[in-house]
């Protein structure tokens, strides 16, 4: 594995176990999160904010079935779920790419799309 993909799986397993200095690691101080139709994030407070939206509690499922490296970018194509504060189920696919600066990651896109 690239070590760019392992600093993408790094970032994962922080989600995974609401790890928020695992994920802040892998970062550049200037970060930028766009979540289309959501949100535009700028900097690791912000990021830092956002690893545990207030609309969900406990940690989510996620699944990366590939990722895929080009150049400065990591692409992820996976599955999750979480738990919203209601009960309901949350279950999304998701791409994510991934800009790097150097071994950190300068930017994230995050694609999500709800499954039923």
């Amino acid at each position: 594995m690239s070590p760019r993909k392992a600093v993408v799986q790094t970032y994962f397993e922080g989600f995974r176990r609401r790890d928020h200095e695992r994920i802040l690691d892998c970062l550049t101080d200037d970060v930028a999160w766009d979540l289309p139709g959501y949100a535009d994030l700028k900097g690791k407070e912000a990021f830092d904010r956002e690893i545990e939206n207030e609309e969900f509690v406990g940690s989510p499922s996620l699944t990366v079935d590939r990722l895929i490296e080009e150049a400065d970018a990591v692409v992820a194509i996976g599955s999750g779920e979480g738990r919203r504060r209601s009960g309901e189920r949350h279950r999304f696919a998701f791409c994510d790419v991934f800009t790097f600066a150097g071994d950190k990651i300068r930017r994230v896109e995050s694609y999500l799309v709800p499954l039923r």
